[in-house]
């Protein structure tokens, strides 16, 4: 075994990888090597390290060294000051690091301190196609566990003990669900990870899968011996090339080192794992039509029950998770149900892990105790709102959840808490809106969305959200009227009542939420033909201040329909007719005298 002095990671998560992070990796690789100390340093590409607003990111242990946005460039002067000479380079690392005389622990930084990482306890910690790095950090301690001493009742019950509750967006018992399959008879049952991650700015799952792979093929294992099935599949979305190909890897390694197979750990347990891509559909999140689409058919949903635990794929009794239910479970067989149960709140435990992203100064993944507020998720760990803007809203639970406001700030996150408030904890996304985000516009975005993925089996869904995106287009364009206001929320409350599947019953969400929260805006712009944030281009006008403009025409000559005229040295006006409201103007007026309003 090797022994190193320094270990320099590199975060090899999706969003760091779009910005050359491997070619930093291979950089660092190059000038270790050329200072002759490449047995002395260790270069390790992980997964993502959660505050992905300042990607692409290096951490040099021991010192745990924090080097943000970091370029090719730099690693040069970082190994040949920091590693060869042990002075840390201070002007690349994240700033709230930097103490004077000291390097703070990340654990001390406002994004971290408040964190607990259950389901991304190894994500940025380990190499994810390092098999022996996952079972250093106790990887596959669990499933020996639960193959040598327990039975598959005494695995259910440490689950149910435990308090986990489904992960994906409905927050059914992880233990009743498993109990309730365990409980069906029959020749052959599955065990399924839900891995099509559809919601718009979620990216959960994705970074467990390409951090930590081996802790949901473990987690699939240890459900297969409890419910009593011996074949498994993860349904993951082709749009995660990276996340595919480290599942590849792993299950090669899981399968020679005889943790997948046949007799895993010596016992007369047998399990195996595959990968079957998603073409990505919304709606194939939906467990009934995921398993359609497993099955080689069109991903549409069925009518429930039966439900999978009796009937799913191909009739037989089958057992569905999403990846961040299945990553809990390792750390719960380990260290007791009871241990998990003690983290969060009397009906939502342990933890959860959200994807902030919008107007928010650290965009990344979090995982937080349940209970946290929405206040210290935003504003502690997130750094508030960029800009000096004003906080305005909140969406959680993606186009399923609802929006959120400033008076909600307090609200601890819990599942029946959000869902009493309109909104749903959802598989995780956390979207926060300023004061230049128009409410009406927001809803309707995530209706084209829904109405675009909806798999057009049942007719509410298929027909009432689009006529409900019709009503929304006619109130953004300022054709829309207050008896509008009042068919959204009839057509929204029967969608939600009528719907098969939980995409319809949920599409209506974004819309009824803002109608309840932020009525004021829609009514504006039915009533005053007016977006009150300036974002509805149908209701915008650009005018020109006489008193700022000086006459030199350069808005005129940007015009692209010649909207503008004037005398040189004179203010010119804007032929609202003729306007198309592109812009154009204001990005080039250098005495800011073009306003919208």
């Amino acid at each position: 075994m090797a022994f190193y002095r320094s270990q320099v990671l590199v975060c090899g998560g999706t969003g760091c990888t779009s910005s050359d992070s491997m070619k930093i990796l291979e950089k660092f690789k190059e000038e270790v090597k050329k200072h002759n100390i490449e047995n002395e340093i260790e270069i390790v590409r992980t997964g993502c390290f959660g505050l992905c607003e300042l990607g692409p990111v290096v951490i040099v242990y021991p010192e745990g060294a924090f080097y943000s946005r970091i370029k090719v460039e730099d690693v040069e002067e970082i190994v040949a000051e920091h590693l060869v000479k042990g002075r840390p380079v201070t002007r690349l690392l994240y700033t709230e690091t930097v103490e004077e005389g000291r390097i703070k622990s990340l654990n001390e930084t406002g994004f971290y301190k408040k964190q607990e990482r259950i389901a991304l306890r190894n994500c940025g910690v380990i190499d994810p196609e390092n098999i022996d790095e996952y079972i250093a950090f106790d990887g596959y301690k669990a499933l020996a566990k639960v193959l040598t001493t327990m039975t598959p009742e005494q695995v259910i019950e440490e689950v149910k003990k435990s308090g986990l509750r489904g992960r994906g967006g409905g927050g059914f018992p992880t233990g009743l669900k498993w109990e309730l399959t365990a409980k069906s008879k029959a020749d052959q049952k599955y065990v399924v990870c839900n891995a099509d991650e559809g919601d718009p700015g979620a990216f959960m799952d994705r970074s467990i899968l390409e951090g930590d792979p081996h802790s949901v093929l473990e987690a699939m294992a240890i459900a297969g011996y409890a419910i009593g099935a011996n074949q498994g599949y993860i349904y993951v979305r082709a749009e995660y090339p990276i996340a595919v190909q480290r599942l590849k890897v792993a299950i090669k390694q899981a399968r020679e080192y005889g943790l997948l197979g046949n007799n895993i750990f010596g016992t007369d347990f047998s399990f195996d794992i595959e990968i079957r891509l998603g073409a990505g559909a919304f709606v194939c999140g939906e467990e009934t039509a995921l398993m359609n689409s497993i099955e080689g058919r069109r991903g549409m949903p069925n009518p429930k029950p039966p439900f999978p635990a009796q009937s799913g794929l191909w009739g037989k009794p089958t057992l569905i998770n999403n990846v961040e239910t299945y990553a809990n479970i390792p750390p719960i067989i380990v260290r007791g149900g009871e241990w998990f149960a003690s983290k969060g709140t009397e009906k939502s435990k342990g933890t959860k892990v959200f994807a902030l992203g919008g107007k928010i100064t650290n965009t990344g993944l979090v995982e937080v105790p349940m209970g946290i507020t929405l206040r210290e998720v935003i504003y502690e760990i997130g750094g508030g709102i960029p800009n000096g803007k004003k906080f305005k809203a909140v969406q959680t639970g993606g186009p399923s959840g609802g929006c959120l406001t400033a008076e909600h700030l307090d609200t601890p996150i819990e599942y029946d808490t959000l869902t009493a408030l309109g909104s749903m904890m959802g598989s995780g996304g956390m979207i926060v809106m300023d004061e230049d985000t128009c409410m009406v516009d927001v809803a309707r975005f995530y209706l084209d969305f829904t109405r675009d993925e909806s798999c057009g089996k049942c007719t509410p869904c298929r027909i009432g959200t689009k006529r409900m995106l019709e009503i929304l287009d006619r109130i953004v364009e300022g054709k829309g009227t207050l008896e509008d206001l009042d068919k959204l929320e009839e057509l929204g409350k029967q969608i939600k009542a009528a719907s098969l599947c939980g995409l319809g019953q949920t599409a209506p969400n974004p819309v009824l939420s803002t109608l309840k929260h932020f009525r004021d805006e829609y009514v504006a712009h039915v009533v005053d033909k007016k977006c009150p944030a300036g974002v509805c281009q149908a209701l915008l006008q650009y005018t020109i201040i006489e008193e700022k403009c000086k006459g030199c025409s350069l808005c005129a000559r940007q015009c692209p329909v010649n909207a503008i005229s004037g005398q040189v040295k004179s203010p010119f006006k804007i032929d609202q007719d003729k306007c198309i409201k592109c812009g154009a103007c204001i990005d080039k007026c250098p005495f800011k005298a073009i306003v919208k309003k």
